[in-house]
């Protein structure tokens, strides 16, 4: 079967609603086996909206300060401390957007913005102090083997001293984690340049969503036999890729970061697909859906409606999201 073939039937499927997860599988894994033919992976600059229109400017700017970071990396580090907060604060006593505190910034805060004052609270001086904190560990450990920007990284979380001990990232179980952790988030907010690898876990997510056609929509819902088995949007998302092992935040804009995102055009079945009255904004999202093929999402689109197929090309479709394992595992508990 042809992919263009295969995509026939499954548009059919839509409309007329039977058989259609079957021929979803293999429109899924057809379109897959293209694909995977291909070159996966890279990324220049930002993804559509991932990081706040106010800061994408410092942070595209400041990301390339240095070889060992780029701004999807430094927009990583930003969402990881603070989900991009100005005013955030920790137990603690991190302080800011980029959560330094105070004693680190009292050493490693610029004025970034030129103002003559350094702030913590000010991004135009935080997010360029957090760049160049990170450049400035990268100098420490540049003579240590290994990939440069996992011993920067590791050097933030452990100290460039045991770096330089362990000739790379120590065996610290902490520091890995936030190795991998940030380095796999720098995948969700860089543009990919290529297309973007499939997902193995799409079909059966798809079927978990095609299951609930017809349930009422829930403010709130999660699906609880206490909640009459209904859901919200977000809630929908949450437990169609819980019934594949993975994990994903409760709310649709931190759903936006859990992997790389795919053009319209490169659209596959399984992929999320999120709607916000704010195009510059990921943290504006305000509706997400599983996408099924055919210009189609299976959705809880509001109080009132059922969960029921729904077009994507609306004016506030705001882009898409290819859910990986790492990606949802690597997303704050909190933002």
């Amino acid at each position: 079967m042809t992919v263009r073939k295969a995509w026939i039937v499954a548009a059919a499927a839509v409309a007329s609603g039977l058989g259609f997860v079957i021929l979803l599988v293999v429109g899924v894994y057809v379109v897959a086996g293209n694909i995977a033919g291909g070159v996966g992976g890279g990324a220049v600059g930002l993804a559509k909206g991932a990081v706040p229109a106010a800061y994408q400017p410092l942070v595209q700017k400041w990301g390339n300060l240095c070889p060992a970071i780029n701004p999807a990396l430094l927009a990583a580090q930003l969402y990881q401390e603070s989900g991009f907060n100005p005013n955030a604060r920790s137990p603690a006593a991190a302080q800011g957007i980029a959560q330094f505190i105070p004693g680190t910034w009292a050493t490693h805060g610029i004025d970034g913005d030129g103002d003559g004052k350094a702030d913590v609270w000010n991004p135009g001086d935080a997010i360029p102090s957090a760049a160049s904190y990170d450049c400035e560990l990268a100098s420490y450990v540049k003579d240590v083997p290994g990939n440069v920007t996992h011993n920067m990284l590791a050097a933030y979380n452990a100290g460039a001293y045991a770096v330089i001990k362990y000739g790379g990232v120590p065996p610290y179980a902490e520091t890995r984690n936030y190795v991998k952790t940030i380095t796999t988030l720098e995948k969700s907010f860089a543009a990919p340049v290529t297309r973007v690898d499939p997902s193995k876990q799409a079909a059966v997510a798809i079927s978990f969503a095609q299951s609930k056609l017809g349930t009422r929509y829930l403010w709130g819902g999660n699906g609880t036999a206490e909640q009459g088995g209904r859901f919200d949007c977000s809630g929908l998302t949450k437990a169609a890729y819980e019934s594949v092992g993975v994990t994903l935040p409760r709310v649709a804009n931190d759903q936006y970061n859990a992997g790389p995102h795919p053009k319209r055009d490169e659209l596959l079945p399984g992929d999320l697909v999120f709607f916000s009255d704010d195009p510059t904004n990921s943290r504006a999202i305000r509706h997400v859906g599983i996408y099924v093929g055919g210009g189609y999402m299976i959705d809880a689109p509001r109080p009132g409606a059922v969960i029921r197929f729904d077009p994507i090309d609306t004016p506030d479709y705001f882009g898409a999201t290819r859910v990986t394992e790492d990606g949802a595992k690597a997303l704050p508990t909190t933002v």
